[in-house]
């Protein structure tokens, strides 16, 4: 037999669920405000004392009132946090289990995607699917098998705020690690975010490539092409990441796609540039905006990797220097349409100037004595001090450094800190080759 305590217990319980039963929209939010006041950050036994054993029965009532009403938006906001208390007590395990058996994951999912609900409802329905996708291996493969990247990922291409997206990221990266059985499809959906128009998406999803490309092992193919896009980015943190990532996957088998797509981005089709400059010039006014032309913003990124990537790695620098990428420096460097693509070819044509002596000779015979000179004294500002003329000698160089006078001089001279008269020397064996 109950005591008489158990039985008042019992008795509230019922009561408390009769109210619920009958209470129309407005007396039900007012319950649920309540029960949120109350029962904040509540274990699953605590939760458990409070509904007398029948804790159960209010989530139940819960889910379903969410699932009859959540396409209205009707106190969503409100379902779901108290949803979330039950989810992330601790200890109650068993509420995710019923939430679950219920559809409850499809209904979040369903309410990302729904265009007549607010953003701050979606957010906290990623909330729950955190929830879920923390409570273990099995709970993330629920989510992912019921198209769960694809809405994710859809909804973070399109939110709008930062603390949204910042959410998004958050249950991407816990939808990636400990998840084998669908870590590529995440690593898969994460590329293809970097191809939506959300700068913030763009750079969150570049953090999250970097710690899951570790865990897939293997980079997919399509990673390069989708990578080199993201460098057209007028915001600087997001190329940022872009070439942070770039770094990361050096050390994978799409490093040649790589080097060879960024040699290829020192020279922008003239197609695109020439179909570009023509919509700037027909509006008045706007001459300006030739700084902002994609092709060329992407063009001094491709540059800046190239000197992050050389300076990293002599092997890499000599990968970019078979590819030919002292002619596209040069020819960035003539590009008098865009100060910072000049400038950051610039520089990092120096630094090959500096690492190969043979580079160091061909750039002095294509420039000349008096522009290369300029260049050496000062390579950062030295578009500021250059004339049409030599622009257009940099423009139309066609500097072609043969592997095998590098590797001859490799085998003279392994490294580029030399004494003065051995460089001298040097000098003169490369020029007899060339001849």
């Amino acid at each position: 037999m109950t005591s008489i305590k158990e039985q008042a217990a019992i008795s509230r319980l019922i009561s408390f669920l009769q109210e619920w039963d009958s209470a129309g929209k407005i007396a039900r939010r007012h319950i649920l405000e309540n029960f949120m006041l109350t029962n904040q950050g509540k274990t699953g036994p605590e939760l458990e004392i409070e509904f007398s054993q029948g804790a159960s029965l209010f989530l139940a009532r819960l889910t379903a009132w969410l699932r009859l009403t959540y396409m209205y938006g009707t106190c969503l906001e409100q379902q779901l946090k108290s949803i979330g208390i039950f989810l992330s007590a601790a200890s109650g395990q068993r509420y995710i289990i019923e939430f679950l058996e219920v559809g409850g994951i499809l209904t979040l999912l369903e309410i990302l995607g729904l265009n007549q609900l607010k953003e701050e409802d979606k957010r906290e329905s990623i909330k729950l699917l955190q929830l879920v996708a923390r409570s273990g291996r099995k709970f993330k493969e629920i989510i992912c098998e019921s198209y769960g990247v694809r809405s994710i990922a859809e909804f973070f291409a399109t939110c709008k705020s930062e603390e949204t997206q910042e959410q998004v990221q958050i249950l991407l990266d816990a939808l990636g690690h400990g998840n084998p059985k669908y870590q590529n499809q995440v690593y898969k959906g994460l590329i293809a975010l970097l191809k939506c128009t959300s700068p913030k998406a763009q750079q969150l999803s570049l953090q999250t490539l970097r710690t899951i490309q570790t865990i897939v092992g293997d980079a997919h193919p399509s990673i390069v092409d989708s990578v080199l896009s993201v460098l057209r980015s007028l915001h600087l943190e997001v190329q940022y990441e872009a070439i942070q990532l770039i770094k990361d996957l050096m050390a994978y088998d799409v490093r040649p796609a790589l080097l060879k797509g960024l040699v290829a981005l020192l020279k922008p089709s003239r197609q695109e540039t020439a179909k570009m400059q023509a919509r700037i010039l027909e509006e008045a006014g706007t001459l300006h905006l030739m700084e902002s032309l994609p092709a060329y913003i992407q063009q001094a990124a491709a540059a800046k990797a190239i000197g992050i990537l050389a300076q990293d790695s002599r092997d890499v620098a000599e990968e970019l220097v078979f590819l030919r990428v002292v002619h596209g420096l040069m020819c960035a460097m003539g590009n008098k349409d865009h100060t910072n693509c000049q400038r950051q070819a610039s520089i990092t044509l120096e630094h090959f100037v500096r690492m190969f002596i043979v580079v160091e000779n061909q750039t002095r015979s294509a420039m000349g004595e008096k522009l290369f000179e300029l260049f050496m004294q000062d390579a950062t500002n030295l578009y500021l001090n250059m004339d049409a003329v030599q622009a257009v000698i940099l423009a139309t160089n066609i500097v072609n450094i043969p592997e095998y006078i590098l590797a001859q001089a490799k085998m003279d001279i392994p490294e580029r800190n030399s004494t003065a008269e051995d460089e001298q020397e040097q000098l003169s064996q490369n020029r007899e080759l060339l001849l």
